[in-house]
């Protein structure tokens, strides 16, 4: 069976190409404001890097948890898309958005009333003040990030990632100079330092879903699915069944991210140099992460397609064909990431201690992309088979357990018997790279167990 899998690359990995080609031009588009935002601050000052890497921790946690809620739009219109029931992807968007306004609300709530976690890390005056402004300003985004992002997930359905991508792209053409009329002032623009980072998001923000609303409105690919044919209410049985997958959904991507989120608080209670080597090393590995990410966005795609078209052993061999091709593709990026590890540090051009500080972390980037790639592909193969709530059990045992509360334990010595080269900052990244490879084996074995429970409940039809 594996060897038949196996032979099925040379069909299902143009295929997976094909998506996430776009998928990852977009994504490292998106990535590379983190990456503007951070070069830019570090040339501004440390502590505007030190504010902007506790706002970003915050700010990313909230949003990825409350876009994964609407991830969930993702797979069942692919599922939809698959079995050519058009017209009803139409009303599932729609549900979608009432769903992203009312995540909206909660959101801005959050973002504007973050002093106790900005608290945990004991920052300076200024600094907190910074950090609060920083996420006060990408409130005002938030709206439009929501949006967005159902409308991101509706592409990625229908397989038309690229249309996000020219949106994305054009979007980075606008970040670096309005980075830089933010950050630095300019045309009587007082200079902001770290926040302006989130003036300039925001703007983009706006920017993104006005011209995607208007392609979708415009364009008629998108007649057949009906988005604009009518006015819908809230229709709290759709609302619920959104919820019901999207829930987990976003809190497995909550789970994710504070486990980084609290890294970071953790790490600031060693110094602002630690702070800022950690945001720089986690910069990087957040950018290395879209290569298995835009992976397996294109395999959720492919394999709820395949679902909606009642063809559950084709599913399986596009999961486990992204499984060996992805796990590969992230064998190769660590090997190189450790060889040029100097060369990848000289693009922050940070200062000599933070450099110095930031070196040994970049071998947990290079060992632990093997874990990360398998456990974000068995994820989302788990979604488009629309399994989400055991993932978030393992993902929460696995991570904020053995990832957060191990690396804990080692990062302050707290038993007082852990090695000099696991305390600190290395203490954390290797608890995460732990958790990770234990995350990993449960989601595949899932993974297998799901398929096969499938393809006995769900026979393909006799043509």
């Amino acid at each position: 069976m594996l060897h038949f899998k196996l032979s099925r690359l040379r069909e299902d990995v143009p295929a997976l190409l094909k998506l996430a080609g776009p998928l990852l031009i977009g994504q490292l588009a998106v990535i590379a404001f983190g990456v503007l935002d951070t070069a830019m601050t570090a040339r501004y000052s440390a502590e505007d890097l030190a504010a902007l890497a506790m706002a970003s921790a915050i700010f990313i946690s909230v949003y990825v948890g409350l876009t994964g809620v609407v991830s969930a739009l993702a797979p069942i219109a692919g599922q939809l898309f698959g079995a050519k029931r058009y017209s009803e992807i139409g009303e599932e968007v729609r549900q979608a958005t009432w769903l992203a306004l009312g995540l909206t609300i909660l959101g801005c709530l959050i973002l504007t009333n973050a002093d106790h976690v900005l608290e945990i890390s004991h920052l300076s005056p200024d600094i907190e003040d910074k950090a609060k402004l920083y996420l006060n300003i990408l409130a005002i985004g938030l709206p439009a990030s929501m949006v967005m992002r159902v409308l991101m997930a509706l592409h990625n359905a229908v397989s038309r990632p690229a249309v996000i991508t020219v949106i994305q792209l054009i979007g980075l053409g606008l970040k670096l100079p309005l980075n830089l009329l933010f950050i630095y002032g300019g045309f009587g623009i007082e200079g902001m330092g770290g926040p302006g980072c989130a003036v300039a998001t925001v703007i983009i923000n706006w920017t993104w879903m006005l011209l995607t609303l208007g392609f979708v409105l415009l364009d008629r690919f998108y007649r057949p699915f009906m988005i604009f044919a009518r006015f819908s209410p809230p229709d709290w049985h759709r609302i619920w069944v959104l919820l019901k997958l999207g829930a987990p959904i976003g809190f497995s991507y909550l789970i994710e991210v504070t486990s980084f989120t609290f890294m970071s608080l953790f790490i600031a209670r060693l110094g602002t140099t630690a702070l800022a080597g950690h945001q720089i090393v986690a910069n990087m590995g957040t950018v290395i992460y879209m290569v298995p990410l835009s992976l397996s966005i294109a395999t959720m795609t492919l394999v709820s397609q395949s679902i909606g078209a009642n063809k559950p052993e084709r599913a399986e061999e596009i999961g486990w064909s992204s499984v060996f091709f992805t796990t590969a593709t992230c064998i190769t990026i660590g090997i190189a990431v450790w060889l040029f590890r100097m060369q990848l540090l000289d693009l922050y051009d940070p200062p000599e201690e933070v450099k110095m500080f930031s070196i040994p972390l970049f071998l947990f980037i290079a060992l632990y992309q093997v874990f990360d790639a398998l456990q974000v592909t068995a994820a989302f193969i788990l979604r488009a088979y629309r399994i989400a709530f055991w993932p978030m059990v393992i993902y929460a045992g696995s991570l904020w357990g053995v990832g957060l509360g191990g690396g804990y334990l080692m990062g302050f010595n707290i038993f007082g018997n852990v090695p000099t080269f696991l305390q600190g900052a290395n203490g954390f990244w290797a608890g995460n790279s732990l958790s990770l490879g234990l995350a990993a084996c449960f989601l595949l074995y899932l993974f297998r167990r799901t398929a096969e429970r499938y393809e006995r409940t769900h026979p393909p039809l006799q043509v």
